[in-house]
Order: structure tokens, then sequence, then C-alpha cells
């Protein structure tokens, strides 16, 4: 699972809206859409802002891999 769907499945658990988050992060709603389907990386930037918007820590979405094993990209 991408970071983006571990975002997107912390919102809808959560009760948090794509828009909500959007206007707070000041991501326009259509990248954050592709992100959280896996259809856009997210910068890092972007990812520190969406953990800041969340009260969340940084490591709150990650899971460390090596390289040549299933990543982010599963």
């Amino acid at each position: 699972m991408c970071v983006g769907a571990r975002i997107k499945e912390y919102l809808i658990n959560s009760g948090i809206s794509q828009a909500y988050v959007s206007e707070k992060s000041g991501i326009p709603p259509v990248k954050l859409n592709l992100a959280l389907n896996g259809k856009r990386r997210l910068t890092f930037e972007e990812y520190e802002v969406l953990c800041g918007v969340l009260s969340v820590e940084a490591g709150r979405f990650l899971r460390p891999h090596l390289p040549g094993t299933p990543g982010e990209r599963e």
C-alpha cells in the first residue's frame, strides 16, 4: 500500500474530508486526490504539510523497505 493510500485510509477512518485537507494544506484538490489514489507521488514538503494538518508524526504513514524489495509502488 502506497503512502497516499495509507493517508486516504486514515482520512476515511477519521471522518476527515479531502476537501478539508486540501483547504488547510494548500494542496489543490486534484493533486491531493491523485496522490491519495496512487496516481501521483507526494513531494516530501507536501507530506510534511499533510502530517501537520492531520496533527500526526511524520513517520505515521511511512514503512521502511530496502531497494529491490516491494515498497511504495506495491
